[in-house]
C-alpha cells in the first residue's frame, strides 16, 4: 500500500505568509520625509535642539511629526536611508540623521558618499560612533576607519579578535584604489581531498555564506589557493565525488595591490560574481564580490564626470557657498587663462579684422569645428585607454589614422564651407582661406586629440579629466591664429 508523503497532506501544513519587499516603499518614504521636513523650520529646529522662533505649530504636533519620521526611518533599508540623506539640504539632512537608530547608522555610513559621511560622523559623539561601527563586518569597519577619529579607530580595533584586527589593519593600509581596500575577509573554504557530501554537511553546519557567494574557495593545509568550487557543482554532481574532481583549478585571482578598476574590468570580461584575493605567495587572504566592483565602477564614473566639469572631489549639491567656490575656482582659473590667451591671439590681427569685418563672423566656425574634431579623437583614445584596448606601440598607427581622417574631413567640410562663404560674400579668396584654415585646424585637432590623452596616461593622470579643456584651448587658439594668419597673408591686398 502506497503511503502519500507528508507534504502532500496540505491540511496539515501551516501556510506562512510571504513577505514581499515593496519596490515603491523607498519612493513613498522619500516623499513622506520630504513632506515632513522641507519648509518645516519649526520641526527641524525642534529635532536639532535650536532655539525655536515663534511658531503656530503646537509642541504636540511637533512631537507627532518627529515620531512619524522616526517610524519611517525604522522601515527603511540602510541604502534607501542613505539615498534620502544625500537628497536633503544640510540642516534637514542632519535632523533626519538624528532620528535614525544607532544600530542602523553604521550601515548607512558605509553606503553614503564620503563627503556627507564626514559631516554625519562629525555630528556623532564618540560613544555613538563606537555603537554604530562595532556591529559592522571587518571590511566595513576598515572602510570607515579612514573617516573616524584616531582614538575611535584604536578602540574599534581593540574590540576585534587578533586575526580580524590584522585583517582590518591590512585593509586600512592598502592603497586607496587597490583591490585590498575593497576585498572582503569573510571566506568559506574547503579542502580538495574531501567529498561533496562532506562539503554539504559543512554548509549545513555553517548555515550562512558570505553575501553574494556563488562558489567556495579550495585551499590546501597551508591556505594556498588551489581552485574554486561552484555551488552548482556541489548540487549537480554525485555526493561521492571529491572536490578536486569538479573544482575549477585555474580561477581568476587578484593581488591586494592590483588596481580596483582592473579587477572591475576582469569581472566584466569573465562574468564573475566573486573572485579570490591572494597574497604574493598564493595564500588566500580575501574575496572580491560583484557589489564591490559595482561600487568601483560607479565611483570611477562619478569622478570622471566631476573632473570633466571641473568639480572637485568634495562636491555636494547642498554644500555651502565657500565649499562650492573652493571646488570650482581652480578650473575656472584655467579656463580664464585659456580664454585670455585666445583673446590675445585675436588681438594680434586687429588690423586685418578692422578691414575685413566678415572674418569676425567666420572665425568661430573654424575654432568650433576643430574643437569638435579634437574631442572625437580624444574620446576614442580615452575609451581605448579605459578598456585596455591600446597595445604597446600603437600610438603611431592611431596618430596616422586620425591624421588621415582629419585630412579627409578638412577637405570635405572645408570645401563645403568654402563654397558657402563664396556664395555669401562673393569672395573666392575668403572661401579658399576658410577651407585651408579648417583643413589645418582639423589636422591640429587630430594631433592634440591623440597626443594629449596618451601623454596624460603616460604621466599617470586621468586622461578624461584634463584633455578636453586642453584640446579646446589649443584648437580655439590655433583655429583663430591659422584663420586670421591666412587671411592676413592672402587677403591683405583686398583692403
Amino acid at each position: 500500500m502506497s503511503v502519500p508523503c507528508q507534504p502532500c497532506n496540505i491540511r496539515n501544513v501551516a501556510v506562512m505568509p510571504v513577505v514581499k519587499h515593496n519596490a515603491s516603499q523607498p519612493a513613498k518614504a522619500r516623499h513622506q520625509v520630504f513632506s515632513l521636513l522641507l519648509d518645516n523650520r519649526p520641526l527641524v529646529d525642534s529635532i536639532l535642539g535650536r532655539p525655536g522662533r515663534k511658531s503656530t505649530v503646537s509642541p504636540e504636533r511637533l512631537l507627532d511629526q518627529t515620531a512619524r519620521l522616526a517610524d519611517i526611518q525604522r522601515q527603511l533599508r540602510a541604502a534607501d536611508a542613505a539615498d534620502i540623506l544625500e537628497s536633503l539640504p544640510l540642516d534637514k539632512r542632519l535632523a533626519f540623521w538624528r532620528l535614525i537608530d544607532n544600530d542602523k547608522r553604521g550601515k548607512i555610513l558605509v553606503e553614503i558618499s564620503p563627503v556627507i559621511r564626514h559631516r554625519l560622523i562629525a555630528d556623532m559623539n564618540p560613544g555613538d560612533i563606537l555603537k554604530a561601527v562595532r556591529p559592522l563586518e571587518v571590511d566595513e569597519q576598515a572602510c570607515l576607519a579612514h573617516y573616524l577619529p584616531r582614538d575611535i579607530v584604536s578602540r574599534m580595533l581593540t574590540a576585534l579578535e587578533p586575526r580580524q584586527r590584522a585583517q582590518a589593519r591590512a585593509m586600512m593600509n592598502a592603497e586607496r584604489d587597490s583591490v585590498g581596500r575593497y576585498m572582503d575577509v569573510e571566506l568559506a573554504t574547503v579542502r580538495p581531498d574531501v567529498t561533496l557530501a562532506v562539503v554539504q554537511r559543512y554548509l549545513r553546519r555553517r548555515r550562512t555564506l558570505p553575501k553574494n557567494s556563488d562558489k567556495l574557495f579550495v585551499v590546501d593545509r597551508k591556505n594556498q589557493l588551489v581552485g574554486e568550487l561552484a555551488l552548482t557543482a556541489i548540487l549537480l554532481n554525485p555526493p561521492g565525488k571529491q572536490v578536486a574532481e569538479v573544482m575549477e583549478a585555474n580561477p581568476a585571482a587578484f593581488l591586494p595591490d592590483d588596481a580596483a578598476r582592473d579587477a572591475a574590468g576582469a569581472f566584466e570580461r569573465y562574468d564573475l560574481v566573486t573572485a579570490p584575493v591572494v597574497d604574493i605567495k598564493g595564500k588566500l587572504v580575501g574575496r572580491l564580490g560583484i557589489e564591490h566592483m559595482v561600487d568601483v565602477i560607479i565611483a570611477e564614473n562619478d569622478e570622471t564626470q566631476r573632473r570633466l566639469g571641473g568639480i572637485g572631489p568634495a562636491a555636494d549639491i547642498y554644500a555651502p557657498i565657500r565649499n562650492t567656490l573652493r571646488a570650482r575656482w581652480g578650473w575656472l582659473a584655467i579656463n580664464l587663462a585659456a580664454a585670455f590667451i585666445t583673446s590675445r591671439v585675436i588681438g594680434l590681427f586687429e588690423g586685418t579684422l578692422s578691414v575685413l569685418v566678415s572674418l569676425a563672423a567666420l572665425m568661430p566656425i573654424v575654432a568650433g569645428i576643430g574643437g569638435a574634431g579634437g574631442n572625437q579623437a580624444m574620446t576614442m583614445i580615452v575609451r581605448g585607454l579605459a578598456l585596455r584596448q591600446l597595445a604597446k606601440g600603437s600610438a603611431v598607427f592611431l596618430l596616422l589614422r586620425e591624421l588621415g581622417a582629419a585630412v579627409i574631413n578638412g577637405v570635405l567640410w572645408g570645401g563645403i564651407m568654402g563654397l558657402a562663404t563664396w556664395f555669401l560674400y562673393r569672395n573666392a579668396g575668403l572661401g579658399g582661406v576658410i577651407m585651408l584654415a579648417m583643413l589645418f585646424n582639423f589636422i591640429l585637432a587630430a594631433l592634440m586629440g591623440v597626443m594629449i590623452p596618451l601623454a596624460m596616461a603616460r604621466l599617470g593622470r586621468n586622461p578624461a579629466a584634463r584633455s578636453s579643456v586642453m584640446i579646446a584651448a589649443i584648437t580655439d587658439t590655433g583655429g583663430y591664429f591659422i584663420f586670421l594668419g591666412l587671411a592676413t597673408v592672402f587677403l591683405a591686398h583686398q583692403a
